[in-house]
């Protein structure tokens, strides 16, 4: 607990034109890892444009790692197959949560990422003052597979007692 900074929730809301693995469709979960962590959504039957709205919380702490992401295609017969990865640098949204904002109206915008080769933003991301929480909207392009997309969002979560940040 001493290295705890507090908690991330990531919310997985969709998949945008993910990647056929079975005949015309598949059947895509999401697993997000960070460190020695590993959490999954549920499997979306036959949905190339899948609809999670699953919340997945991860414990922070020092040294700050990157999320990962990987999709896969639920097979029953076989080994699941790769839909695609990607990482997500989350030092910047964590840089804006220790800035510690107050008296600051909702929806200011606090920093803007734009999408590099360093990164696996699809467009412009904003890290965003939003109900007195650092949230930060994303949408993730997918490596290693020939399309698809993960829309999600970053929200910090304090605990009473942890190192903070």
């Amino acid at each position: 607990m001493e290295n705890l900074l507090g908690l991330m929730r990531v919310r997985i809301h969709r998949g945008i034109n993910l990647a056929i693995r079975d005949v015309t469709t598949s059947d895509p979960y999401v697993v997000v890892r960070m460190g020695k962590q590993k959490l999954k959504t549920r499997v979306v039957k036959k949905n190339l444009n899948p609809e999670w709205n699953e919340e997945l919380t991860l414990s922070i702490t020092e040294p700050i790692l990157p999320i990962n992401l990987h999709v896969y295609d639920k097979d029953i017969f076989s080994l699941d197959d790769k839909m695609g990865d990607a990482e997500i640098d989350i030092y910047p949204f964590i840089d804006a949560v220790r800035k510690r904002y107050k008296n600051i109206p909702s929806g200011t915008i606090i920093s803007k990422i734009k999408p590099s080769r360093q990164n696996c933003l699809s467009e412009e991301s904003s890290i965003v003052w939003e109900n007195d929480q650092v949230v930060q909207n994303v949408f993730i392009r997918l490596r290693n597979v020939e399309r698809g997309e993960i829309e999600l969002q970053l929200q910090w979560i304090d605990i009473p007692g942890s190192k903070g940040v």
